[in-house]
């Protein structure tokens, strides 16, 4: 009957053990392994692993160490403590040396139950081949541009085997402006656009070159620029009236920006004839003109009636 009575008070314990949580983790990582993928030699690229607290007590980091050489830790100063709910990240670096597949161990000990936290890693070490830079189209021609305009065309820059990072850029020409925020790094076998400007100072055919300062392997890329600036069309009105009898000395030319006025004066000194060329008209623009006679005792008459001019545009 013993025998009997203990079975099931020990089945009975190992259910209940079975069935009753694991004390949980109090410190954690998210995640606890990080693969970094293919690395050039020589560069580096760095991951930050997520530690939380999930305990209701706070934890002490107290100590770091790490496995691999290729391997290390980004700045993180110890010890330090952790409040309750708190997280942190913790930097850590992949710099290869050579050639191949290499494993990593990243260990944080600590007040916590687990006192030792690891973390894994991986990564390859690759050789690649040098960075190239190259610009399209490999001359950007802007054609006519009046003097004192300007006009704008796009280039396009495109990094091949690996990451371009573009550190300057200039122009040989005054004439041509280069619009791109540096330094700018271009991922490989992506590409940016840089815009490039034509001012010309004067008539003529320009040309100049752009050059962009990179650590690609054909540093300085370099672009031709031409243009050719023309002299801005030269606007002006001709007016010619009848004399209205009045045995006039003179004339006065009047103008206005709106019809009805108000009008002003134009001629600097009495026009005898009955023409007039008004040479400083502005493009865009609409004026009326009127103009009146001057007597030999200085008296002038009213208004003629109105003339409208509209200037072309440019």
């Amino acid at each position: 009957m013993v025998a009997m009575r203990s079975f099931p008070l020990l089945a009975g314990l190992l259910c209940c053990l079975a069935l009753a949580p694991a004390w949980a983790r109090e410190l954690s990582c998210q995640p606890c392994w990080h693969g970094f993928g293919d690395v050039q030699i020589g560069s580096s690229i760095s991951y930050s692993f997520r530690l939380s607290n999930t305990g209701s007590r706070t934890l002490q980091l107290t100590s770091k160490s790490k496995q691999g050489s290729e391997f290390s830790f980004g700045k993180f100063p110890l010890p330090m403590n952790l409040q309750p709910g708190a997280s942190v990240e913790l930097p850590v670096i992949f710099k290869p040396t050579a050639k191949g597949y290499v494993t990593g161990v990243f260990e944080l000990a600590s007040t916590a139950k687990d006192s030792k936290l690891t973390m894994n890693v991986s990564g390859f070490g690759v050789v690649t081949r040098n960075p190239r830079l190259g610009v399209s189209p490999a001359t950007l021609s802007f054609g006519k541009v009046t003097v004192g305009s300007s006009a704008n065309l796009q280039a396009t820059l495109t990094a091949s085997n690996a990451p371009v990072t573009i550190s300057s850029d200039g122009s040989t020409s005054s004439e041509f402006l280069l619009a791109l925020n540096l330094p700018v790094t271009i991922p490989a076998g992506q590409s940016i656009r840089v815009t490039v400007k034509f001012k010309p100072n004067a008539s003529g055919t320009a040309s100049g070159r752009a050059g962009f300062i990179s650590n690609a392997s054909d540093s300085p890329t370099v672009e031709l620029l031409t243009g050719t600036g023309v002299a801005p069309l030269s606007h002006y009105v001709d007016l010619s009236w009848n004399s209205g009898g009045g045995d006039p000395v003179g004339y006065n030319v009047y103008r206005g920006t709106i019809q009805g006025g108000p009008y002003q004066k134009i001629n600097t000194a009495l026009d005898s004839s009955t023409n007039y060329t008004d040479s400083t008209v502005v493009s865009g623009k609409t004026y009326y003109y009127v103009s009146t006679e001057v007597n030999a005792q200085g008296q002038e008459s009213a208004y003629s009636n109105v003339a409208r001019a509209v200037i072309p545009s440019p």
